[in-house]
């Protein structure tokens, strides 16, 4: 289960990063509203995945549950220290949580395009935001499934 669990946290950090490649360029700009160029260059890059890539980007959300249930069998097994296995639940868990609830839905509405650049910009910032603290989270995670092995 550690080797299961331990790729899980890897292919959601791997994703992770593909998205801060993109929400990065609202580190750049200090201002509101975002440059029209950094708010096209995010919002294609978001449609791209949270809409045009079906049913491809339900891959992230089945590894997500994988990885969950990878953990929860780890916990049943008792093998490792309680400290490992419960603290990589609740923190994938406290992560997932948000990702499905905000996140996903903040993505899906930039990738519309619809709102004002005020708006986008805002989602934007959100939307890195929730993603580097999901990036640690995952890291964590993941260095926990690494010593369990």
């Amino acid at each position: 289960m550690h080797t299961f669990a331990a790729a899980g946290a890897a292919f959601l950090l791997a994703v992770l990063w593909f998205d801060l490649m993109f929400d990065v360029q609202t580190r750049k700009h200090g201002g509101d509203p975002l440059p029209p160029e950094v708010l096209a260059s995010i919002s294609a890059y978001y449609r791209r995945v949270t809409t045009e890539a079906y049913p491809m980007n339900r891959l992230v959300a089945l590894v997500m549950l994988l990885t969950l249930a990878a953990i929860c069998a780890e916990i049943v097994q008792g093998e490792n220290p309680w400290w490992i296995d419960w603290g990589s639940l609740v923190l994938a868990g406290s992560g997932f949580v948000p990702t499905m609830t905000r996140t996903v839905p903040n993505a899906r509405r930039l990738g519309m395009g619809m709102d004002t650049a005020e708006e986008q910009s805002r989602l934007a910032r959100t939307v890195c935001r929730d993603h580097m603290v999901g990036f640690a989270r995952m890291l964590v995670v993941l260095g926990l499934q690494l010593i369990a092995q």
